[in-house]
């Protein structure tokens, strides 16, 4: 039986650049590496450039400065026809008139296959997304799910070095957005493929990651294992865009060898040092690593000022005299209610320094 196969590539960015008109600066002067196999997500809020680079790793806009390449392939002037890529695109972009195996060997049709491959082809496609027996179906006759592994399918057909998501659940509702990914992911791993994958939903590129770029501003933030980034960031942008984050003011008391005594009122708490030394900086905490007791004890008082029961967990907003923060419990019998007093510390490790804000 015909198997789909993967010619996996690597991607590089060598200082990219792509502007609109003279001054307006889309992507500023990136570079990048992406290993082939791997899966990597580019990361961000609207506007900071993750789109046009992943356009311009399919041909679809050009770099106005820098190169790239596909592998040892420098592809920066090629057309899109002439990149081996594909690319899945947020709209489906499915042909409604065509049944689903028809839709899935439109490609085929121009890379030279006879029709008995081209079928055979197909067939393996939806067969690797699932959709065995359904080919003769019409788009309209599929679910939104269906309709997006019809697109993943059309796109696994071609053997690309590369293939591109496009904020390829977007269109999906919460519970079959993780049913998507993780097949995504399965595929990815099982063919061993070169994946770059646009998002703007921090969930989804933590569960689908091999690698994560975060982008801000045209510019790469970030980049780094889902891990990597969301336990060690390198900003305030970073710690609060991958996850919920509380930004706390402290000052660095003290620092020994690699570790730091950061002090909020009279409370201290020691924790990596990560590069930094006397002085202010912030604590990023995440709601989970916040601890509560009731009461007065060793940590910073504070009002619980909401108490939110969403089933598995209670969720806090607890105002202390630097702000207030948002916090993550999993006793659901015993709770805190709105005004009780509590004292506020953190969990041994989960906190880490971030440069202080700025004026």
């Amino acid at each position: 039986m015909t198997q789909i196969h993967s010619k996996a590539a690597s991607v590089r960015f060598e200082n990219v650049s792509k502007l609109y008109g003279r001054t307006v600066r889309a992507v500023d002067n990136i570079s990048l590496e992406i290993a082939a196999g791997s899966l990597v997500t580019l990361l961000g809020p609207s506007g900071c450039g993750k789109t046009t680079t992943l356009r311009m790793i399919a041909g679809l806009e050009m770099a106005t400065e820098g190169r790239i390449f596909i592998g040892d392939r420098d592809v920066t002037k090629l057309p899109a026809t002439d990149r081996d890529v594909s690319m899945v695109f947020q709209s489906y972009a499915l042909f409604p008139h065509m049944t689903v195996l028809e839709n899935v060997s439109y490609g085929l049709k121009f890379s030279g296959f006879d029709k008995t491959e081209t079928k055979a082809r197909a067939m393996a496609g939806l067969e690797l997304v699932g959709l065995a027996g359904y080919g003769n179906r019409l788009p309209s006759e599929l679910s939104g799910g269906q309709q997006q592994r019809v697109a993943v399918a059309r796109a696994l057909v071609l053997e690309p070095q590369v293939l591109l998501f496009d904020e390829p659940l977007s269109n999906l509702d919460a519970k079959l957005r993780r049913q998507v990914r993780e097949e995504i992911r399965d595929i990815q791993q099982t063919l061993g493929l070169t994946v770059v994958y646009v998002t703007h939903d921090q969930e989804e590129a933590l569960a689908v990651s091999d690698e994560i770029v975060v982008m801000r501003n045209a510019a790469i933030a970030q980049k780094g294992t889902p891990r990597e980034l969301y336990e060690a960031p390198a900003d305030a942008f970073v710690a609060d865009f991958i996850g919920e984050a509380n930004l706390i003011p402290v000052e660095i008391a003290a620092v020994e060898g690699d570790t730091a005594t950061v002090r909020i009122a009279d409370y201290t708490h020691r924790l990596p040092a990560r590069g930094f030394s006397r002085g202010p900086a912030r604590l990023a905490v995440r709601p989970s690593r916040m601890r509560l007791v009731a009461g007065a004890g060793d940590g910073v008082a504070a009002v619980i000022a909401k108490a939110t029961y969403v089933g598995s967990r209670m969720e806090y907003t607890v105002t202390a005299a630097f702000g207030t923060v948002f916090a993550v419990l999993d006793d659901v019998v015993t709770p805190f209610r709105e005004g009780d007093a509590v004292t506020i510390s953190f969990a041994a490790s989960g906190p880490v320094l971030i440069p202080a804000a700025q004026p």
